[in-house]
């Protein structure tokens, strides 16, 4: 397990001075953590500690654990918060532990909140338990630093370890979560929510009024979750009170250089926009799609969850599942982007599935709604991911794309 334990312990305030954790087995982000301790004679903490009969002191494996603790609560935080024990609850000691016991720590988050994380904490030697308790950890981050030359309103909310570089522009309405770091010259306005641990690089705005002859300066919002990254010269629009008043994003984009994203839109999460990639007005896009360069998405159009749009490509309908969408007079269909799934961790015979039910929609002399028929009826076809496909087309207003290429789209199917 690649943690670096020593640099992960500096961050626990009043912490022994020894490191009490030699190795992490297990690690699960957010939710629990296994390390390993070999209890030595050679340890400080033993000399002159019961003479003849040398015994880990109590004390010493609570801080232990609370030092496992916080590797599980830490190591991915990269923006600088501490830890401090705050309180010991339901602690037993079931047999002493003597030189030469190898600790097996297991610490899992309990729950956690602003402030303050409740975890469950145990200690094993082999099989047999010889500590357990309930560990409250109390967590403060370290304050923003905002540089001198940006410009911060003053009723701003900048949270803990968010950093703000020069010149930027923060405006009086903005809400900026923990971890997050500001570009220079990026402005920042309107009613806009920014999640933790965002990423906005220089020149970049989000929360500007939408380029909309509606909009008449009506209250709107743009909604944006944690872990995104907007390069430079990204532009984020909030909404307009004729599309519902708010731009969401979800959590874990990417955003390259030059990305637009109009008034009204909905992003899910884990999307990648590529450099100059631009939606229309209220596009909804779903989780996992990719949208290559260049490529523009006409208003109103959805582009569903693991769609793959290719570059310079021209969106007009909505855009299909799991498939490759290309081109631009007209936009067609390329078969299932098969690579993509793999790499997201789809089952074989799932993508077996998905192209069976595509040659039906592309190869089949039936028409669409004789071919999502003969798909729903066909219990072969029967998974999550064909339903999500049939639901999607049937829920289109704009219509769908399902023009094939010039090529013979049989031959490119079975291939695949």
């Amino acid at each position: 397990m690649s943690i670096d334990i020593p640099a992960v312990l500096e961050r626990l305030s009043y912490r022994y001075p020894s490191l009490l954790v030699d190795s992490v087995e297990t690690y699960e982000p957010g939710h629990r953590v296994v390390a390993a301790k070999n209890v030595t004679i050679g340890e400080e903490y033993f000399q002159g500690h019961f003479p003849g009969t040398p015994l880990m002191p109590g004390v010493l494996m609570i801080e232990t654990l609370a030092q496992v603790a916080t590797i599980l609560l830490l190591h991915e935080d990269a923006g600088g918060s501490r830890t401090f024990l705050r309180g010991v609850e339901n602690a037993k000691f079931r047999r002493q532990v003597v030189p030469g016991d190898r600790l097996q720590l297991e610490v899992t988050l309990d729950r956690r909140r602003t402030g303050l994380a409740r975890t469950q904490a145990i200690a094993r030697v082999g099989d047999q338990v010889v500590a357990e308790m309930d560990l409250l950890l109390g967590l403060e981050g370290r304050p923003a630093d905002i540089h001198p030359t940006a410009i911060v309103h003053s009723a701003a909310r900048i949270g803990e370890g968010t950093v703000v570089g020069p010149h930027a522009v923060i405006g009086e309405h903005v809400r900026i979560g923990r971890n997050c770091n500001v570009g220079p010259s990026s402005v920042i306005d309107g009613w806009t929510e920014i999640g933790d641990e965002c990423h906005i690089f220089p020149m970049a705005s989000v929360g500007l009024i939408p380029q909309d002859l509606k909009f008449k300066g009506e209250q709107s919002r743009t909604v944006i979750g944690r872990r995104n990254v907007f390069r430079e010269f990204v532009t984020v629009h909030r909404g307009t009170a004729g599309g519902g008043g708010l731009t969401s994003i979800g959590d874990g984009n990417l955003f390259m250089a030059y990305v637009h994203i109009a008034h009204d839109c909905h992003v899910g999460s884990q999307t990648i926009f590529a450099n100059a990639a631009t939606l229309g007005g209220h596009v909804v896009v779903g989780d996992f799609a990719l949208i290559s360069a260049y490529s523009a998405v006409h208003p109103f159009c959805r582009i569903a969850q693991h769609a793959f749009i290719g570059g310079a490509s021209v969106i007009t309908k909505d855009a299909l599942p799991y498939a490759k969408t290309v081109g631009s007079r007209p936009a067609r269909v390329f078969g299932v982007n098969t690579i993509g799934l793999v790499r997201r961790g789809f089952p074989p015979d799932v993508i077996a599935k998905i192209k069976r039910a595509y040659r039906l929609l592309l190869v089949s002399k039936l028409n669409t709604s004789r071919a999502l028929a003969k798909i729903e009826t066909d219990r072969t076809l029967a998974c999550d991911e064909v339903r999500y496909l049939v639901e999607f087309i049937r829920s289109s207003t704009r219509g769908v794309i399902l023009r094939r290429p010039a090529r013979r789209v049989e031959e490119m199917v079975a291939d695949e």
